[in-house]
């Protein structure tokens, strides 16, 4: 018979089994060992088969069977693979490393090779719960601070994902299953638990971390004011593992059991509380507490004591020594809390008036102080000390006994000068009551009987020698220049530079030349993004300053100043960095003199500008500029109107002015002020701008140059619109005037109908008319005349006035005159 069997890939499968368990891997490869095909009868017997099982990866096959006779099986297998079924092949016991491909093959004898040769394929895939490899152990102890690595690894298929939990919170610092910490603390303590998980199945392993370190203070010591002779408690409490811990209480750095009026009256209790019984004004101080259990350092916490208590003194000396004729200091310590009012003094046991001494005066701490000690000051002295819980009493009485100060015997000359390499002495004797040590104030030798050695005379001599005298009293001083020839000279001093645009001026102070004609070289040299080459200038003779030209602006440069004279060459000055200024710019043609502006001025601006309306006008403030480092002149306040050109208003305020009314502000405009820095011409940065409005204002304050900020062209035509207005106003006027006198003429002209008739003047008026009536006749008179015709015209020509005379009946009579000789009188006022 034929027997037909198909390769197709469908015919791999894949059988999943449990790690330890069996697994039986069926053979495709022919059909069940008796079964005939469809469509086949049988004939004779079976064909003989040899079944053949290899896995992927073996050299040797897993399993091979010929016949009925004995299996072959791989030493791996040995004792847990059978046939089932004629083929299949069974695997009892699994082991993780059996998972893989197996064939199946089938042999028979009875046909050829290529005819009879079979197989299929099946995937072995062994599961199994998670399996710890490796863990750490139960418990763990480690010391705070030093790193730990805690790893966990574990097997299974699927492969197991290993976790780190701290209770419910999963640890971030894991690294392919291991925990690590670089520097353990206090907070990592706790149970730590690593979690190793996959489909099959969970397992857990949990380590206890225990953390070894120094306590930690729970509960610190508070600061407490108590009065006297209450209890203090200071509480103090700590954790620590190992919890063994001891208590130490400090005061100012000492261990209370250590001090001497504390040591009866301490206890720490075993909470680690400092308990003081009956307070002292002396308790008061700074306490500290330290927990230690031997681990590391041991941390520490302080509280301040405040023990209240009347004023206290403290002992004086029995004996206190003040210099004759110079100042003196009787002193009288003092311990209070609350703190000190006044202190009451006593002198030989009566209440010490200081209004007595003239020069004698009571400073805050409640000592005398004495102008001049004189015979007055010697005395016995206590004094009484005072708070507002009152006194503690008098202190102990000190006498005060006078000394004379250390005077010279010897002393030294102003100026010594000597020749380098000889040997110099200098003299230094006092002479005072009590033991008087005199010495120069120097490392160099000193003579038994104080006089200064100086052999040989070096360069290093040079300078100012101070001898001092001093006893128990008072300390006098007296010095001398020292002055070595033959030197080089000496380094200059005060080196300043004045920086400019493209120059810069050098000034200096010479020093010590030596003995000799010394000259001066300027080296310069450009930042250290510049080349770096020193240039020298020699400075003419007798100068102590160098204008250097030709700088950049705005570069940093480095100047030194360097001395020589004929012997040789001084020591550099100290090195001096500056930085020439910036491109200038002319604020304003409006001021007297140009101010320039420039960014490396160091001049800071001010600061919080602000601008607001009140009833006088507009009022500008602001705050001076931080971290100055030189003083500045003064402030230059600016204001640009609508986006315009800015314009100076003030140029000379005041540096230590914060506030000012600010003038010449146009009505109904918008404004930008700014205010710069000013140090004699030279202007900083501009601040910030603030803007203000003057709409609805009612005050515009002015000054004399009110219209610094309108244009000269709008200047000009206003000015000349005024003067037309005026001219046209009086030429309005005068003509107006010249009309109505023209009117007023053409009434009288018009109203003037006829004129007094002619009248004689008496001959005998001044007979009959006393002084008053002739005052009276010659004043105009009461009545007018009118125009002769009816028509008008000229007014006729003025009568004069007849003597008035009174009549038999008492009344007043006017004699008439000769028409011919007198003229009508003029009109003297309107007709109305």
């Amino acid at each position: 018979p034929l027997w037909c069997y198909s390769q197709d890939p469908s015919w791999a499968t894949e059988i999943r089994a449990r790690l330890g368990g069996a697994a039986e891997l069926r053979c495709n490869a022919l059909p069940a060992l008796g079964h005939t095909p469809p469509g086949h009868t049988s004939t004779g017997p079976a064909p003989l088969l040899v079944v053949e099982w290899l896995r992927r990866g073996y050299n040797i096959p897993v399993l091979i069977q010929f016949g009925v006779h004995t299996p072959r099986v791989h030493p791996d297998y040995e004792g847990r693979v059978s046939l089932t079924q004629g083929s299949s092949l069974r695997i009892e016991g699994l082991r993780l490393e059996d998972e893989g491909w197996f064939e199946c093959r089938v042999l028979q004898l009875d046909r050829p090779a290529e005819e009879s040769r079979n197989g299929s394929w099946t995937f072995l895939s062994v599961t199994a719960p998670p399996m710890f490899v490796q863990t750490p152990p139960p418990s763990l102890e480690v010391l705070q601070g030093h790193s730990l690595s805690l790893t966990c690894t574990a097997q299974g298929n699927p492969p197991p994902t290993v976790t780190w939990k701290k209770g419910n919170t999963a640890v971030r610092e894991v690294l392919n299953g291991t925990l690590s910490f670089a520097a353990v603390t206090r907070e990592r303590a706790g149970e730590y638990a690593c979690h190793a998980s996959n489909t099959e199945g969970e397992l857990v392993h949990s380590t206890l971390l225990r953390v070894k370190g120094p306590p930690v203070i729970v509960t610190a010591p508070e600061d407490t004011v108590l009065n006297m002779s209450q209890d203090a408690l200071l509480q103090c409490r700590a954790e620590a593992d190992p919890p063994n811990m001891t208590y130490v209480w400090k005061k100012g750095g000492v261990n209370v059991y250590h001090v001497d009026f504390l040591k009866s009256r301490v206890k720490i209790l075993v909470d680690g509380t400092l308990l003081i019984h009956r307070l002292l004004p002396q308790d008061a101080g700074n306490y500290t507490c330290m927990p230690t259990n031997g681990l590391l350092t041991p941390p520490t916490a302080s509280a301040y004591l405040t023990v209240k208590h009347p004023a206290q003194a403290l002992p004086l000396p029995v004996e206190t020594f003040l210099p004759t004729g110079m100042r003196g200091r009787i002193a009288c310590p003092v311990r209070a809390e609350p703190p000190l009012l006044y202190v009451m003094w006593t002198k030989d046991g009566e209440p010490l008036d200081l209004d007595q001494f003239p020069g004698w005066t009571l400073n805050e701490e409640g000592s005398v102080l004495i102008a001049t000690v004189n015979d007055n000051s010697m005395g016995v002295y206590a004094c009484t000390p005072y708070n507002s819980y009152g006194s503690m009493g008098q202190s102990e009485p000190t006498v005060v006994v006078l000394l004379d100060p250390p005077t010279f015997a010897v002393a030294p000359q102003v100026e010594y000068q000597e020749e380098v390499g000889e040997e110099l002495l200098i003299p230094c004797q006092a002479d005072g009551e009590g033991p008087v040590d005199s010495a120069p104030r120097s490392p160099y030798n000193v003579a038994a009987n104080g006089s200064l050695v100086l052999q040989p005379l070096s360069k290093d001599h040079q300078g100012t020698w101070e001898c001092q005298a001093t006893n128990r009293v008072a300390t006098v001083s007296t010095g001398t220049q020292v002055n070595v020839l033959g030197t080089s000279p000496h380094a200059v001093a005060s080196v300043s530079i004045v920086p400019g645009i493209d120059q810069a001026n050098v000034t200096w102070e010479p020093g010590f030349d030596g003995g000799y004609t010394q000259k001066f070289t300027v080296w310069l040299k450009q930042g250290a993004t510049g080349r770096q080459e020193w240039t020298s200038l020699l400075v003419p003779p007798n100068r102590s300053s160098l204008l250097v030209t030709g700088l950049l602006p705005d570069t940093s440069y480095q100047f030194s100043v360097l001395p020589q004279n004929q012997i040789g060459t001084g020591p550099f000055s100290e090195i001096v960095t500056v930085r020439t200024l910036g491109q200038y710019l002319w604020i304003t043609p409006l001021l007297d003199r140009p101010l320039v502006w420039s960014e490396s001025s160091n001049l800071a601006p001010p600061t919080s500008l602000s601008a607001n309306q009140s009833l006088s006008g507009v009022v500008l403030q602001w705050a001076p500029p931080i971290l100055q480092s030189e003083p500045i002149d003064g402030y230059i306040l600016q204001a640009r109107r609508n986006d315009g050109e800015w314009m100076v208003l003030e140029r000379d305020i005041s540096a230590n002015t914060t506030e000012i009314l600010v003038q010449g502000l146009l009505k109904d405009c918008n404004y930008e002020l700014r205010m710069f820095s000013r140090r004699n011409e030279l202007v900083g940065e501009p601040s910030l701008p603030v803007n203000i409005s003057t709409k609805g204002m009612e005050a515009y304050p002015a000054k004399s140059h009110l219209l610094e900020l309108v244009p000269e062209p709008l200047v000009a035509g206003v000015a000349g619109g005024v003067v037309f207005l005026c001219v046209g106003i009086l030429l309005s006027v005068s003509m107006a005037c010249i009309v109505r006198n023209r009117r007023k003429r053409r009434k009288r002209e018009t109203r003037e109908g006829m004129s007094l008739g002619p009248q004689k003047h008496c001959a005998y008026c001044s007979l009959c008319c006393p002084p008053t009536n002739q005052r009276l006749l010659s004043s105009p008179p009461p009545h007018y005349t009118a125009s002769q015709n009816s028509t008008g015209g000229l007014p006729a020509p003025s009568t004069t006035l007849e003597c008035i005379s009174r009549g038999p009946d008492g009344r007043f009579i006017l004699n008439p005159f000769d028409k011919s000789s007198s003229p009508a009188p003029e009109v003297q006022g309107d007709l109305r």
